[in-house]
Parts: C-alpha cells; sequence; structure tokens
C-alpha cells in the first residue's frame, strides 16, 4: 500500500495541470502534432502535405518551395547548398536579390526580394528589382510629374499630344492635328502603333543601340524587321530563314526559295547562274532591277501595276510621269517607258513646245540662274525653259543646277527606280518609301 501522502499529492498535481492548460488561449496550436518525440503524426498524409505547400499550389506541387522536407505539416529546410533557406515555407534564402541591368537590387534585400525604398509613401519606386524610379519623371521647376503634361511609366514621361521633352516641359509649335498627320502611317495608324508621336515625328520602340537602324524604323515606324525572322531574336541577323533580304519586314526571297520568310525551297531545272541569266537579258541587272527572278522568269513588281511589264520588266511607263503624274506632258503617249511626242513638242517628257513666242532677250532671262549664268553653263535655253546637257545625264533641274547622282541609289538603281530623282532627292512612287525608294508598302509583296 502507497502511503496517503503521495495521493495527496497526485490530487494537487492533477489540479494545478488542469488549472494551466486552462489558461492557454484557445488558438494555441502545438509545436508539433506528435504526442511525443518519435510518435506517429497525426494529421493525415495529405493534410500535412497541403500545410507545407505554398498557397494556391495545386496537389502535387512541390513542398517547402523544394527547397526543405516535410515533417507532419512542418518544413524543416535545407542548409546544405550555399546560403540558408529560411522561412515557414522555406520561401526565404539569405544570398542576394537577383539583378537587372548587372546591377543588384537597387533597393533593400529581404527573405530573397527586392524591397523598394518608399519612406517618403509616395510609392514613385517600384519594379521587381525596384528598377523603376518615376522620381526622375519631376520637373525641377514645377515639380508636377511630366511638368503635369504627361505620364510617368519606369522613370519615363509619355508626353500628352502638343508637348515634348524629357519631362514633358517643351509645347510644339504645330497644331495637335498637324501632329497627328505627320505621324500617322500608311495604314491610318499613328506611328503604325509601334513609336510615339513628337511633335510630327515618330520616334520608333526597341530602336536597337548596337546599330544605325532599330528592329523598327521608318517615317511613320512601318517597317518592323521581326517580322523577316522565323524566331525572334533581338541580336540575331538570321534575316529570311537566311534565304533572302528584309525589305522593310517583308522578305526579298533569292533565287530557289520562297515563303513569308523565304522557308521553303523552290526546284528549278536551271542552275542560279542560267536562271539569272535569262532574267537579265540585255540589262546590266536581273529584271532590269525592277523584278524577281525566279527560275528564269522575272515578276515585275510592284504587283498589279501594268506600268512596269516586259520579259525583263523592261518596260517602266513610269517614267512617263512628271512629278504631278501627268504622262508626256500631256503632249503624247508612252511607249516602254520612252515618250513619244505629239507633232509641235519635244523633250524626255514632251515638255517643250517646238514653236516659241518669246523674243531671245525674253526666253534667255528666264534661263539664267541666281549667279547670272545661263542654264548654270550645263544646257541651252529654249523659250525660257532650260534643256540640260544629254552628254552629262546626271544633271538636271529648273536651271540643270542639280546633279542626279546625288540622289541615293539601291541595287545600283538611283532611287531603286522607284522613283524620281529630284534635284537630289528621291521623289517615290505610290506605295514605296526610303531614302532611295527602296520599301515597299503596299500588302502584297512579291
Amino acid at each position: 500500500m502507497r502511503p496517503p501522502g503521495f495521493r495527496n499529492f497526485l490530487l494537487l498535481a492533477s489540479s494545478l495541470l488542469f488549472a494551466g492548460l486552462s489558461a492557454v488561449p484557445q488558438s494555441f496550436s502545438p509545436p508539433s502534432l506528435r504526442s511525443w518525440s518519435g510518435a506517429a503524426c497525426r494529421l493525415s498524409r495529405a493534410e500535412s502535405e497541403r500545410r507545407c505547400r505554398a498557397p494556391g499550389q495545386p496537389p502535387g506541387g512541390a513542398l517547402c518551395h523544394g527547397r526543405g522536407r516535410c515533417d507532419c505539416g512542418v518544413c524543416i529546410c535545407h542548409v546544405t547548398e550555399p546560403g540558408t533557406y529560411f522561412g515557414p515555407l522555406c520561401e526565404c534564402h539569405e544570398w542576394v536579390c537577383e539583378t537587372y541591368d548587372g546591377s543588384t537590387c537597387a533597393g533593400t534585400c529581404h527573405c530573397g526580394r527586392c524591397k523598394c525604398d518608399n519612406s517618403d509613401g509616395n510609392g514613385l519606386v517600384y519594379g521587381k528589382f525596384c528598377e523603376c524610379d518615376d522620381r526622375e519623371c519631376i520637373d525641377d521647376e514645377t515639380e508636377e510629374i511630366c511638368g503635369g503634361h504627361g505620364k510617368c511609366y519606369c522613370g519615363n514621361c509619355y508626353c500628352e499630344a502638343g508637348w515634348h521633352g524629357d519631362k514633358c516641359e517643351f509645347q510644339c509649335d504645330i497644331t495637335p492635328w498637324e501632329s497627328k498627320r505627320g505621324c500617322t502611317s500608311p495604314d491610318g495608324k499613328i506611328c503604325s502603333n509601334r513609336g510615339t508621336c513628337v511633335c510630327g515625328e515618330c520616334s520608333c520602340h526597341d530602336v536597337d543601340p548596337t546599330g544605325d537602324w532599330g528592329d523598327i524604323h521608318g517615317d511613320t515606324c512601318e517597317c518592323d524587321e521581326r517580322d523577316c525572322r522565323a524566331v525572334y531574336d533581338r541580336y540575331s541577323d538570321d534575316f529570311c530563314s537566311g534565304h533572302g533580304q528584309c525589305n522593310c519586314g517583308r522578305c526579298d526571297c533569292k533565287v530557289g526559295w520562297y515563303g513569308k520568310k523565304c522557308e521553303h525551297p523552290r526546284s528549278c531545272p536551271l542552275s542560279a547562274e542560267e536562271s539569272m541569266k535569262k532574267c537579265q537579258g540585255s540589262s546590266d541587272l536581273p529584271c532590269s532591277g525592277r523584278g524577281k527572278c525566279e527560275c528564269g522568269k522575272c515578276t515585275c513588281y510592284p504587283p498589279g501595276d501594268h506600268r512596269v511589264y516586259g520579259k525583263t520588266c523592261e518596260c517602266d511607263d513610269r517614267r512617263c510621269e512628271d512629278l504631278d503624274g501627268v504622262v508626256c506632258g500631256g503632249h503624247g503617249t508612252c511607249s516602254c517607258g520612252r515618250c513619244v511626242c505629239e507633232r509641235g513638242w519635244f523633250g524626255k517628257l514632251c515638255q517643250h513646245p517646238r514653236k516659241c513666242n518669246m523674243t531671245e532677250e525674253q526666253s534667255k532671262s528666264l534661263c539664267e540662274s541666281a549667279d547670272g549664268i545661263l542654264c548654270s553653263g550645263k544646257g541651252s535655253c529654249h523659250c525660257g525653259k532650260c534643256i540640260c546637257s544629254a552628254e552629262e545625264w546626271y544633271i538636271s533641274g529648273e536651271f540643270c543646277d542639280c546633279d542626279d547622282r546625288d540622289c541615293d541609289k539601291h541595287d545600283g538603281l538611283i532611287c531603286t527606280g522607284n522613283g524620281i530623282c529630284s534635284c537630289g532627292n528621291c521623289e517615290c512612287w505610290d506605295g514605296w518609301n526610303g531614302n532611295a525608294c527602296e520599301i515597299w508598302l503596299g500588302t502584297e509583296y512579291p
């Protein structure tokens, strides 16, 4: 038998234990769901894994972020790899935050994530790496973001119509309507939806700093070179599958290849040399520089323009038109790119009448250039108009004062054969653009 004092001791201990447990808050949960060390877990396996899985992750997802093991609903984090994992679900690590543009987190690295410095509470510093600082958009004078004339995104101002500058501090000297008109692309979109309109001029997005041209270029950002790549890689020059030339976002395929990105080989019984020879004919260039050679046959362009024709595209009736589109000055007919003048008219565009109602002095007074020299010394005067020397084919202009060699060339042709050289500048025909009229803007391309 046990002594009576021992029984009294047990009653006292039981009372104290009951009182202690009654004082524990109802929300208290024990650190372990095992009765004692080594005992079986009181949670089901599914419930244990659910507690070790990040919120929103489906069953079967990584436990403890893949950085630890799950022990009865509690994550035991790995510490064997460089750095130490920690946190309820091993979501934090002690090494530096990810980098942006070669620099470590611009704020404070907390639990493996960037915490941006916004001590003033304005939230102007943000981003995954705190790389965006809209304080750079604040105008020094007005202390307003973008001077009150635009919106700031990641430290850059996007100005309202009629304003420009790094902080939208300058007002355009043209009306918003004029600015919009200057930025409207051939398809009717502002900067082709690929740029920003600044006072009538487009600033194209994604300009490549490593070269003269970005992936997107053109007066109205109408050209997108990315369309020429089978798989877009900004730092790769693999245009048109390596089988063509990219022309304003459209592939001009080499002989033997076709497709939107020159990805399909075309079978041809002729060799490349034989094909080119048939397409060249008596011209210096295949298809006279006005078409594409495929298996010895020329496809003249632009598509659907019946003014360019012939077996080797040797006829270009656009050459019979002046800058206003008048054929042979209204005094003749065009035959294979040459004007056949009516009786009483002569000249390359039938622009000169054979009879003249002026005196010789009156005529010469109209042919004198600003320096007082008759037709700049490079032509003759007829009825108040200069006829430039035929021996120097490149001399042109009202007073024979222009040199057509100053116009840009492409594929060996002045203005690529798609425009008229007007005193050193190419005036492109409809559907063509570029300094040398080398960019086709139509909906089709051969």
